[in-house]
């Protein structure tokens, strides 16, 4: 059985990428990766620091889609 070829012109619209930050909202970044996306930034906030009391290793930050500033949770 042969899987569907897909084209890099165009991408499946649904699927986020890892190599490209996204356009809208928020999202939680763990030692330099984009993890998780919320709409708002409380939730990425409650979500960092829920994350953050149960691993203190890791570095997480938050970054804002729209103005493209990554902020360190502390």
């Amino acid at each position: 059985m042969k899987r569907p070829v897909r084209s890099v012109d165009k991408p499946e619209q649904n699927a986020p990428r890892a190599d490209r930050p996204p356009r809208a909202g928020f999202v939680l970044v763990v030692d330099g990766h984009f993890k998780s996306e919320f709409d708002t930034l409380e939730a990425a906030e409650s979500s960092g620091r829920k994350m953050k009391s149960a691993y203190p290793m890791l570095q997480i930050e938050i970054y804002d889609a729209v103005t493209k500033v990554r902020t360190l949770l502390s």
